[in-house]
């Protein structure tokens, strides 16, 4: 299993995440993005690894 982390000190909520994967990431009413569910199942990393990657300020994550 992997496990998200956000970097909200460098999120600057352009939304690509959650466009691309909004089961696991929302931009939040302080306009920075939360990670609703932090740990994917190895059937969603593929997934969720297209939506970390396009993240255009390197914010996100995927350990494991």
């Amino acid at each position: 299993m992997s496990v998200i982390e956000a970097d909200k000190t460098v999120c600057e909520g352009i939304g690509m995440c959650e466009t691309q994967a909004d089961t696991y990431f929302q931009i939040g009413d302080d306009g920075l993005v939360e990670v609703l569910v932090d740990e994917v199942p190895e059937s969603d990393r593929g997934y969720v690894r297209a939506a970390v990657d396009s993240c255009p300020v390197s914010a996100l994550r995927l350990q494991g």
